[in-house]
């Protein structure tokens, strides 16, 4: 099903859809590279396996997103973040992998992500440290964030919120520091 232009909310990065309360929402785009299904092991469950189903409205690359200039109002963005995972291992078909450029890739998608979202429009980041320091990922958005959290067990993981400007140029960010 193709959603109407108009959605106000563009997921770029949507992977599995996990952290939405619904996976559904008429009011959100799903983009991603992949689309793909997965049977995975999983004793927990009956019969033993879960599905993984990578499923997103459009297929398409978030550093070349096929959207006009300042069409959505909020943008998830949550990107790979392993570097190392065994091509057929289930964490990288759960997160996908980043290439060798990431720096560029991530620093693109971070402009494409800007480009589509209105201004005063906010952008909410996922990222996980456990291969690669949220303080290299920082430098790579032309916007500086406002405000985010750690959480997870070991606190590796972290949200952050940037508003777009409504100018069209940005100085560089710094990095954030958190609250204890």
């Amino acid at each position: 099903m193709t959603k109407l232009p108009s959605a106000p909310v563009l997921d770029a990065c949507c992977g599995g859809r996990m952290f939405w309360f619904d996976p559904t929402d008429p009011r959100a785009v799903f983009l991603d590279a992949r689309r793909e299904e997965h049977v995975l092991t999983d004793n927990t469950r009956r019969p033993g396996s879960r599905v993984l189903r990578i499923d997103p409205d459009l297929q398409a690359d978030f550093t070349h997103l096929p959207f006009a200039d300042g069409q959505f109002a909020l943008v998830a963005f949550d990107p790979p973040h392993l570097v190392r995972a065994g091509k057929n291992s289930w964490l990288a078909k759960k997160y996908g992998i980043l290439g060798t450029h990431w720096r560029d890739d991530l620093a693109r998608g971070f402009r494409e992500c800007f480009r589509v979202l209105r201004p005063e429009g906010t952008l909410v980041f996922k990222w996980n440290e456990t291969h690669i320091p949220l303080s290299q990922i920082i430098p790579l958005s032309p916007v500086a964030p406002l405000f985010g959290n750690r959480c997870g067990k070991s606190q590796l993981s972290h949200w952050l919120v940037f508003l777009n400007a409504s100018a069209p140029s940005l100085s560089s960010p710094s990095s954030p520091s958190f609250p204890s």
